[in-house]
């Protein structure tokens, strides 16, 4: 499987190289957009990790040109923030949005997804009875659904991409710290009970619980 970085700033480009050849992709980089067009006319390329912000030409834009070649996942990569931002590239085909510094377990896990789905349906992840919309934000179960506030979703997004059976408080908020939606404990222990009590809401029992002294399950 081969993926095309887009990226100008040479050392998160050569890192992101570093993480991807060590986790058996095969990449191929450049940091213009014209160069990474004629590659992904010539090359067999699975998934584009697509920078904002390019020396000649946005990456909006250039997800759009990459779109009309090819029906190529792309993966935003930035250090924009914004919400807008966020938006905007939704809107012009991304398939997925996050921001530097990034999280190498949570940018391979979302490759993997990207890499197994089809674009056109990675609008929502089911774990269990539980299904997150990623675009609306919202949590659905069963024939119900209700919508999240920003950092509401941010961690119950995190417990659908996880596997593992036990999510620590420290590994929680350290996600949340990596992904710019910073909480410190307080917060976090306020945000995991409006979850419960919406949750509630469509019909879940307790949809995060504690283990004292360990951690959160789902």
């Amino acid at each position: 499987m081969t993926i095309l970085i887009i990226e100008d700033e040479e050392k998160i480009r050569n890192n992101l190289k570093e993480t991807l050849n060590k986790n058996g992709y095969n990449t191929i980089d450049t940091h213009q957009g014209k160069t990474a067009l004629e590659i992904i006319k010539k090359e067999s390329i699975h998934l584009v990790i697509l920078d904002i912000h390019l020396p000649n030409e946005d990456g909006f834009s250039l997800c759009q040109k990459i779109k009309k070649i090819k029906n190529i996942p792309v993966l935003f990569l930035t250090s924009d923030s914004r919400a807008e931002s966020e938006l905007k590239s939704i809107q012009v085909g991304g398939i997925d949005y996050i921001t530097k510094p990034y999280n190498k377990w949570i940018l391979l896990e979302k490759i993997k997804r990207a890499t197994h789905k089809n674009p056109l349906d990675y609008k929502e992840i089911t774990k269990g009875e539980y299904t997150l919309d990623l675009h609306l934000s919202l949590l659905k179960y069963q024939d119900k659904e209700i919508e999240l506030t920003r950092n509401e979703f941010r961690i119950l997004y995190y417990f659908f991409l996880n596997e593992k059976p036990l999510i620590t408080k420290e590994e929680l908020l350290e996600f949340l710290w990596n992904d710019k939606y910073y909480l410190d404990e307080n917060i976090l222990t306020v945000n995991i009970n409006r979850l419960r009590k919406k949750a509630k809401e469509i019909g879940i029992e307790n949809i995060i619980k504690t283990k004292r002294g360990s951690g959160y399950t789902l």
